[in-house]
């Protein structure tokens, strides 16, 4: 996720979009301030801006369903087919209300405690610092106030990982801590995988069977699955860059994120799961899903959260994470919401619980503008009746970062001219060549392809790729994947014994993308190219 850039001068956002009808629903059934044809021309307006193939979007309304369409198409091909409303996107961390979710089941039926200590329940479980170990609590796992830095042990689970879920919890020992426990914001998705874990050892069943069994059939969620779908399947949604053909089973994707990241889900399934949560756990028949008493706890503020750079323009004072969920006021009213991004998509829900709402939006494009823009402009008519221009807001937000960061690139980046790249000669590139370990990360290697060091991920399908080299020991990895990965580019600094033999490497991100956590590796060289043995 990019990092959002300074305030957009507020007179672009005073005046109403002037929108075209497209077509008549009945006014009552929408809530107060929208209207089918504004949502069609909105959201015409926002794919247009953004280029985003496909969007699906849906509306609920005093407990029920009151719109729900799919534009565009499902993949970046123009030829592909169109979105409709069951067709499959990956919600990414949307998934967390789920296991969230999961867990209030577990309490509802006094098989654990929000304070129970994780270890009564997992054993195994442990964190760098052995006090913590002992006092981290459920609750601990979904509010992302660890003090384990932001998206620490993300390699894990993404960038063509290949980790499993117990080399998660093994890895999970050797994660920093950055702040103190329970004390400051740091997004995080690993603990999250520990409260699917979690979920396993209390009910004996996988994250997977459970979330599909108690949370998505139990609740009617239409076309919804707790695995990213598989070759066969179809009304399924591409992510942009991603062309890769499905696999044979859906457990090949992403092996490790499930409890973080994995459920796939129509807006109409997704509107559906907004619908239980308005109902206070129930379906709109009457079937008991979870306690309300549950849905308060999860939609309870339990950490506070810095306040967003446009907090001013949305009236927003606070801004806290329950479990699962993001809170705060909006426009004089209590708002709750998530956002999800994986594999190409984007995907926001978000509720005005007291005006008895929800809107869903799905989207087949790896940019958050469209879909921000989206839920502000359609959440902001409802709770007020009219909104600002959002869309135009992110446009420019967008085009600042972009052109903020291209000028970064060609003035001062790696490769310009005020900091071009030097040609190793080969006994200087010997030093660097080898194996190294990352405590949590596995082996990485470093190996000699014709004039190019090559950089090497182990655990990982294809994260590969050229280290460029600058003055003293930095480099650049460009990775082979420029379509998935060229944004993760990272330099990579080789460190030196004062004999003057590398012995380890650190890394750092040109980006921003914090799910690319290259600066909590510290990899140390275990061999040499001469089969030397370092410590």
């Amino acid at each position: 996720m990019n990092k959002r850039r300074a305030l957009y001068g507020t007179a672009l956002l005073a005046g109403a979009l002037m929108l075209r009808p497209a077509y008549r629903v009945q006014a009552a059934e929408l809530p107060s301030g929208l209207t089918a044809p504004y949502i069609d021309a909105t959201v015409e307006q926002a794919r247009k801006a953004f280029d985003v193939p496909g969007i699906a979007v849906a509306v609920v309304q005093d407990g029920k369903i009151v719109f729900n369409r799919g534009y565009g198409r499902r993949a970046e091909d123009v030829h592909s087919a169109p979105v409709d409303s069951s067709t499959l996107f990956a919600i990414g961390s949307n998934t967390k209300e789920f296991t969230a979710t999961a867990l209030a089941q577990l309490v509802d039926a006094g098989k654990l405690k929000w304070d129970d200590r994780v270890i009564d329940h997992l054993p195994a479980f442990r964190v760098s610092d052995p006090w913590i170990t002992r006092d981290f609590r459920v609750s601990d796992l979904l509010t992302h106030h660890s003090g384990m830095g932001l998206g620490a042990g993300d390699l894990m689970l993404f960038s063509h990982s290949t980790f499993t879920r117990k080399d998660v919890l093994a890895g999970l020992a050797y994660m920093p801590f950055t702040a103190p426990f329970r004390r400051e914001y740091a997004y995080n998705n690993l603990l999250y995988v520990v409260a699917g874990a979690l979920v396993e050892r209390v009910t004996g069943h996988s994250w997977e069977d459970v979330v599909q069994t108690r949370l998505i059939d139990a609740s009617g969620l239409a076309a919804c699955q707790s695995t990213p779908p598989y070759k066969g399947q179809t009304d399924v949604a591409t992510g942009q860059g991603d062309h890769a053909p499905l696999p044979e089973k859906a457990a090949r994707r992403f092996p490790a994120v499930g409890p973080a990241g994995s459920i796939w889900c129509s807006a109409e399934g997704m509107a559906r799961w907004a619908q239980i949560y308005l109902g206070g756990g129930q379906t709109p028949e009457g079937k008991r899903i979870f306690s309300s008493e549950s849905r308060d706890t999860l939609w309870a503020p339990h950490a506070l959260l810095p306040l967003p750079d446009m907090a001013a323009l949305t009236g927003t004072h606070f801004r806290a994470y329950g479990y699962g969920w993001f809170m705060e006021d909006f426009f004089g009213h209590k708002r709750v919401w998530h956002t999800g991004t994986i594999g190409g998509m984007v995907s926001y829900v978000t509720f005005l619980p007291e005006l008895k709402s929800a809107v869903v939006i799905l989207t087949n494009h790896d940019d958050h503008n469209a879909t921000y823009a989206l839920a502000t402009t359609l959440s902001a008519r409802i709770a007020t009746g009219h909104s600002a221009d959002w869309i135009s807001y992110w446009k420019h937000e967008e085009d600042e970062a972009k052109a903020h960061d291209s000028v970064a690139a060609t003035t001062t980046g790696p490769g310009s001219p005020a900091r071009p790249f030097v040609t190793l000669q080969t006994s200087q590139r010997q030093d660097y060549i080898g194996d190294y370990l990352d405590n949590w990360r596995g082996p990485i290697s470093v190996t000699e392809h014709g004039q190019d060091l090559r950089l090497t991920f182990s655990k990982a399908d294809g994260l590969a790729g050229t280290l460029k080299a600058l003055p003293h020991d930095l480099f650049v990895v460009r990775w082979d994947n420029r379509e998935e990965d060229s944004e993760d580019d990272a330099y990579v600094q080789f460190e030196r014994d004062v004999t003057g033999k590398v012995t380890s490497m650190k890394m750092q991100l040109l980006g921003s993308d914090f799910s690319f956590d290259a600066q909590d590796l510290h990899p140390r060289k275990v061999e040499t190219a001469h089969g030397e043995a370092h410590p």
